[in-house]
Parts: C-alpha cells; sequence; structure tokens
C-alpha cells in the first residue's frame, strides 16, 4: 500500500458549506440571512433581548450601592507591631505614629488613616498616636501600661 492509495471511510468527512457563492451551491443570494433587517447585516449581536419582552436584567432589583463618604483605614494589628518590634524595625521606646508606621514598612499608605485592632499578642509597653482603634485594642494596650490617643483623621490637601 502507498501513501496516494489511503483514503478515509466514506462518510467520515464533511464538506465545508461555503455561504454566498451563487445560486448553485444552495446558499447563494442572501448566505442563509434571510431578507433585510438586523441580523442580516454583518457585525451584530443583539444579547439579552428578549423580543420586546422586558430583559431578565431588567426584572430583576437593583442591589446595594457604593458610600462615596466611605471611609478607608489602613487596617493593623497588634500581633504585627509586636512582630515588628521584635525584628527592630520599630522602636518600642518611643512614640509609635502613622508615619513611623509607614517608615517601618508595616503600613504603605496612610489612607484616611491607620486603624489598630487587637489580633495577635502584645508584650512591649507602647505609646501609640493613630486616627482609629478597637476597643480591645486601646484594653490590651492599656493593661501593658501603655497610653493609645486616638486622634482624628487626616485632612486631605485642598
Amino acid at each position: 500500500m502507498k501513501l496516494n492509495q489511503l483514503s478515509d471511510n466514506p462518510g467520515a468527512t464533511k464538506r465545508r458549506k461555503r455561504i454566498g457563492r451563487g445560486p448553485g451551491s444552495g446558499t447563494g443570494k442572501m448566505g442563509g440571512r434571510g431578507i433585510k433587517g438586523q441580523k442580516s447585516r454583518s457585525g451584530v449581536s443583539i444579547n439579552g433581548y428578549e423580543g420586546g419582552q422586558m430583559p431578565l436584567y431588567m426584572r430583576l432589583p437593583k442591589r446595594g450601592f457604593n458610600n462615596i463618604n466611605a471611609k478607608t483605614h489602613a487596617v493593623v494589628n497588634l500581633g504585627l507591631i509586636q512582630k515588628f518590634i521584635d525584628a527592630k524595625k520599630i522602636d518600642a521606646k518611643k512614640p509609635i505614629t502613622e508615619q513611623s508606621l509607614v517608615e517601618s514598612g508595616l503600613v504603605r499608605r496612610i489612607k484616611d488613616g491607620v486603624r489598630i485592632l487587637a489580633k495577635g499578642e502584645l508584650t512591649s509597653k507602647l505609646d501609640i498616636t493613630v486616627t482609629g482603634a478597637s476597643l480591645s485594642a486601646v484594653e490590651a494596650v492599656e493593661k501593658l501600661g501603655g497610653t493609645f490617643n486616638v486622634t482624628k483623621a487626616p485632612k486631605l490637601a485642598e
């Protein structure tokens, strides 16, 4: 047997339908698209259209909204502050401010202020001044003899 004698089984392959190639092809003239109208043109997609019926995306109720006045705080846990103190990136003897947290690399951006949360173990006596804090974080710092000052959020440059 030679390569030029090989052939597929009858019916194994199907010829491609060549649309719009004259009347002899059976799909000439309009190419199976019907007469006129939006769907007969090229580049048409009518997704979500339900033939005049109110579409699903309009029947479903709207939900939620974005508050334009919402504040975004940089969140820091007490356990992370202790980890940075142990790594000598933050000096526990000096007051800890939002700026010192940025300089140490614990916070990338201050945003609308820094908020301290109580997750993690704290073992150092600290003097912290930040924009916000949870009650349990304040209690944890004051239990070790430290002080906690909560200031107002920094004003953005106008």
